[in-house]
């Protein structure tokens, strides 16, 4: 009998794998910065973010980019930070405090099932996030019913499996190496909305006008490869969810294949792993 995705059992093993990468994510979020902030800056500039903006992030994770949103609304803005994981958003307010930043709430909430009222929110943003949703769509039709009218979603995502070498290669040796199959039939996955076009026709199919999207070359940078995978292996809990068939010494083999291939992006300046972005924003409807 064939199997069909669950997205309950799904949602489930995502908040048990981000309750275990949290601490790790939060230690990284200077890797984050450096790797994600660019494209941040992007997302809050098309969303046309202003002072005193109320935000919604949705699986905001350790909230390195909600810092980001806190400090462009200033001390009269909002920033509520939400994800499925109630311990990643503690290292949120952790940064937050170390910033000394007052003007960020976080909430364990389901991106799906917003627990907001409508029409609250200058912006809704989501910071590589969305493309893990089980029903992207349902996801996009909370976000806008909780936009005030006329303002903007905003969406950071992966592009496709060739530009994103950097993780699209341990995700296929480790597909390999453990046997898996493909993924089910309607899986969300970190490639799911990369496709040129693919991230603007999901922002007007849920009725999102002045959608725009643009590319970024986000290049993750480190010393050396070897960092890489250590911050690979750190902080993506869903890697050791796929080996999880596999032996000690069948993992410990897939860790090394993974490094001898990233060591390919790595020369004397250092190692660059090649990623790209898609940011993309849609404007809520005035009526």
């Amino acid at each position: 009998m064939e199997k069909v995705f669950d997205p309950v059992q799904y949602k489930t093993t995502t908040r048990e794998q981000w309750q275990t990468a949290a601490e790790a994510w939060h230690r990284y979020h200077p890797t984050l910065k450096k790797w994600l902030g660019p494209a941040t800056d992007l997302m809050l500039e098309m969303a046309q973010v202003n002072e005193g903006h109320r935000i919604l992030d949705i699986a905001a994770g350790a909230g390195e980019q909600s810092i980001t949103a806190a400090k462009k609304v200033g001390p009269k803005g909002y920033v509520l930070a939400t994800d499925l994981s109630p311990r990643i958003l503690e290292f949120a307010l952790e940064l937050a405090d170390e910033n000394r930043i007052n003007n960020i709430e976080v909430k364990e909430m389901d991106g799906e099932n917003l627990t907001v009222p409508d029409n609250s929110f200058d912006t809704v943003i989501s910071r590589v996030g969305l493309i893990f949703f089980p029903d992207q769509q349902k996801a996009l039709s909370e976000m806008k019913r909780v936009l005030k009218p006329g303002s903007y979603v905003a969406a950071i995502v992966y592009s496709t499996v060739e530009k994103n070498k950097f993780f699209s290669t341990p995700v296929s040796i480790i597909r390999r190496r453990a046997q898996l199959p493909p993924p089910l039939a309607g899986q969300p996955g970190p490639f799911s909305l990369g496709g040129e076009g693919v991230l603007d026709e999901a922002f007007k199919k849920a009725g999102f006008v002045n959608v725009e999207s643009k590319v970024v070359n986000a290049p993750v940078l480190m010393p050396t490869a070897k960092e890489c995978v250590q911050f690979e292996y750190e902080s993506f809990a869903a890697l050791h969810q796929m080996l999880g068939s596999c032996s000690d010494e069948e993992k410990a083999a897939a860790w090394e294949e993974i490094e001898f291939e990233l060591s390919k992006y790595q020369n004397g300046n250092g190692f660059s792993g090649p990623c790209e972005l898609v940011v993309g924003v849609g404007q809520k409807p005035l009526n």
